[in-house]
């Protein structure tokens, strides 16, 4: 009895087979499309030159990641797969070309993506039409991103650009905004070549005076420059700020640097409107919310430490020493004091295995405490040598 994939040479291709075909070409491999069908790799090609279908390189609708990233002016993708796919969520599609496996993006799809991520990638580097017709808001900002680039040079320093940093930051008179000016290079890049140069001199802080006050002009001024996809060079420039200052001006009021993000979230209204709400640990960092904050947790111990007292368990030290004891809900064995307690547990010894010391503590640990704030800052120290922020 003959299966339903035995190999059928010279038979007739019927409509639903050649349909099935059309669907599936370049998406599932030729091994499983022969298997389906149950015909040979060359039925399976001359069928498709006899269809029409394109090369897989060929299709008007998706093109390699590798040829995206070629035509926006880059090169390597590597690094891509993080920064784009995951961070950022990058469309990417896995599609077959025989045995092999390769990546492909849809054009809709980047297109879509390239509009909500226009602020990441720097269109000044992509050739006019190099994928085809582009959406009408691409050549808006391919302007903005040239403006960007003749004002900020991202080429490698050269020695007499060093000898000039330093002559400027010796003189004592220059802000991040002014060196920008005068190098063409942006407050990152400034103070990252102070940094790698070792350079014990720093730009002068900006004035604290009533022309640093921000008025509602420059919010305006500063939102309209968000949603029109400007950089941070061209909307410090727009409000007299230096770059630093406009981005810490971002970061307090949304919580990320990323214009984007913040695009997203801005919409079309004022700044300041769709911001979130800080966690606890992101507003004492704050300067708007620091001080509220210092102030609810200050609320928080006076209620903690009086509920403590509410439980009637202070004069009763021994407490400290019980398994049993909770400092929110009191003794958990339901004793009301330690004079007459009957299910007192003394909290057991336990021993450091990193520096063989002796702690107390109710919960299970193989590390005291001193240990493990040393570990933690030794973990800080090696992620900030391997990320060269030392």
């Amino acid at each position: 009895m003959k299966t339903e994939h035995v190999t059928r040479h010279g038979k007739q291709w019927n409509a639903r087979e050649a349909k099935y075909l059309q669907n599936n070409w370049g998406h599932l491999s030729m091994d499983a499309i022969c298997k389906h069908l149950g015909r040979t790799k060359n039925a399976i090609m001359v069928k498709v030159n006899k269809l029409g279908l394109p090369p897989f390189l060929e299709s008007a609708e998706y093109i390699t990641m590798h040829q995206l990233i070629l035509a926006l002016g880059l090169s390597g993708d590597g690094y891509k797969l993080t920064s784009w796919v995951q961070n950022r969520g990058f469309p990417v599609h896995n599609q077959r070309r025989g045995d092999a496996v390769i990546r492909v993006v849809y054009l809709d799809e980047f297109w879509d993506w390239a509009e909500k991520n226009r602020s990441f990638i720097d269109f000044s580097k992509m050739e006019p039409l190099a994928l085809g017709e582009e959406p009408e808001w691409v050549a808006q900002q391919r302007r903005i991103d040239y403006k960007s680039f003749a004002i900020q040079r991202k080429d490698p320093w050269t020695p007499e650009e060093d000898s000039r940093l330093k002559f400027y930051l010796k003189q004592y008179k220059y802000g991040y905004a002014e060196l920008s000016e005068l190098l063409q290079r942006s407050d990152g890049a400034i103070q990252r070549r102070c940094q790698d140069l070792g350079l014990k001199e720093r730009p002068v802080k900006a004035n604290r005076g009533a022309e640093s006050v921000w008025t509602n002009e420059h919010f305006e001024k500063l939102a309209n420059g968000i949603r029109n996809g400007d950089s941070y060079t061209i909307i410090a420039k727009a409000v007299n700020r230096s770059e630093k200052a406009v981005r810490g001006k971002v970061y307090t009021v949304y919580l990320t640097e990323n214009l984007d993000k913040v695009r997203a979230m801005i919409g079309s209204g004022k700044f300041g409107d769709g911001a979130p709400i800080p966690t606890v640990r992101q507003g004492r960092t704050l300067s708007r919310t620091s001080r509220g904050i210092k102030e609810d947790m200050s609320r928080l111990v006076t209620v903690l430490r009086y509920r403590m007292n509410e439980l009637g368990y202070e004069p009763y030290w021994q407490r400290h020493m019980c398994l049993n004891w909770d400092d929110i809900k009191g003794c958990t064995a339901g004793c009301t004091d330690c004079d007459s307690c009957t299910e007192f547990r003394r909290i057991r010894p336990q021993y450091c295995v990193r520096c063989g010391g002796t702690f107390y503590e109710r919960t299970e640990n193989k590390i005291c405490e001193s240990c493990r704030k040393a570990r933690k800052k030794q973990a800080q120290r090696k992620w900030a040598a391997l990320h060269g922020k030392r």
